[in-house]
């Protein structure tokens, strides 16, 4: 699983187009899918509305559309 380094603000999500929300940070994309980073655990889910509303389907070792923040070393692989 991915997740945001646990020494990260998550405050700095924002400047990534992140918005915060009552349990997690979300940037959406064209509301066909979105990244959810949870305040508790701040692991990094992909929402896909495609296949039902906000089904959460764990992105495991995929980097898609979080590029900008593993270049930036905010992100970490953790094992489940």
């Amino acid at each position: 699983m991915l997740k945001i380094r646990d020494n990260m603000d998550l405050n700095v999500l924002e400047k990534y187009g992140f918005k915060e929300y009552n349990d997690c940070w979300q940037r959406d994309y064209n509301n066909d899918y979105a990244t959810n980073i949870y305040k508790d655990t701040k692991e990094i889910i992909k929402v896909d509305y495609e296949w039902s509303f906000l089904e959460n389907k764990y992105y495991k070792n995929s980097t898609y559309k979080i590029n900008d923040l593993i270049k930036d070393g905010l992100v970490e692989k953790v094992e489940e």
